[in-house]
C-alpha cells in the first residue's frame, strides 16, 4: 500500500468530494460541525456545510489532511487552532483544559475499504506532524473509547487506544466522560 498524505488546498478540492460523497461524510456535515456554532450548525444543510469548507479551502486555510492510498483519496483528517472550532471553544462538554493555545483534531474519515487497516493512525501522525511544522505548542483531540461496534461513522473524532500509541495521554475528561487526549509538541512553551 503506497500511502501519501496533503494537506487539503483547492487543487485537491475534487478528492475531497469524492471522499465524502453526495453525503458529505455523515449526514451532510462536511466537516463543518465543530467549525460551526450549534445554532449555524442547525441552520445549516449539506449544501451550506459543503460551500463553508469550500469557502475555508479556496482561502488557503487548509483545514485538514487528506490520505491517499495508491492515488485515490481514502482518508481525511481534521485539525487546527482550537480557537478555529466555534462548538468546541462553546463547549460544556469539552470545556478548555487550560489557557494554553491548542490545537485539536476533531474529525477523521476513512474510506469503507481502508478501515480496520491502520488508515487513522498514519494520519494521526502525519497530524503530529504537521501540527509541529505549524508551531503547534500542543494537540488535543477527544476520542472515543469504543465498546463494541465501530460501524459506519461512530469512531469520527478517533478511538482513544490509537492516540495513546501515538504518545497522547489524557488530560483531563469531558463532561461526558470522554478523554481530552493532549500530546505536548514542544512549541510555544
Amino acid at each position: 500500500m503506497s500511502l501519501q498524505v496533503h494537506p487539503l488546498t483547492p487543487e485537491l478540492w475534487a478528492d475531497l468530494e469524492r471522499l465524502f460523497g453526495p453525503r458529505g461524510a455523515y449526514g451532510g456535515c462536511w466537516c463543518m460541525w465543530f467549525r460551526l456554532t450549534r445554532k449555524e450548525n442547525a441552520a445549516n444543510g449539506g449544501r451550506e456545510n459543503r460551500a463553508a469548507m469550500k469557502r475555508l479551502v479556496d482561502e488557503r486555510r487548509e483545514p485538514g489532511l487528506i490520505a491517499y492510498v495508491d492515488t485515490r483519496p481514502a482518508g481525511w483528517v481534521s485539525l487546527g487552532p482550537r480557537s478555529d472550532f466555534a462548538h468546541l471553544e462553546r463547549s460544556r462538554t469539552f470545556k478548555r483544559v487550560d489557557d494554553r493555545p491548542v490545537w485539536s483534531i476533531v474529525c477523521f474519515v476513512i474510506d469503507k475499504q481502508h478501515r480496520r487497516r491502520g488508515l487513522m493512525a498514519q494520519l494521526l501522525g502525519a497530524a503530529i506532524a504537521y501540527a509541529r511544522e505549524h508551531g503547534a505548542p500542543a494537540l488535543e483531540a477527544y476520542p472515543i473509547e469504543p465498546a463494541g461496534d465501530l460501524s459506519g461513522y461512530k469512531g469520527y473524532t478517533g478511538i482513544a487506544s490509537v492516540f495513546r500509541r501515538a504518545g497522547f495521554s489524557a488530560a483531563a475528561r469531558a463532561a461526558n466522560g470522554r478523554p481530552i487526549m493532549r500530546l505536548e509538541l514542544g512549541a510555544g512553551r
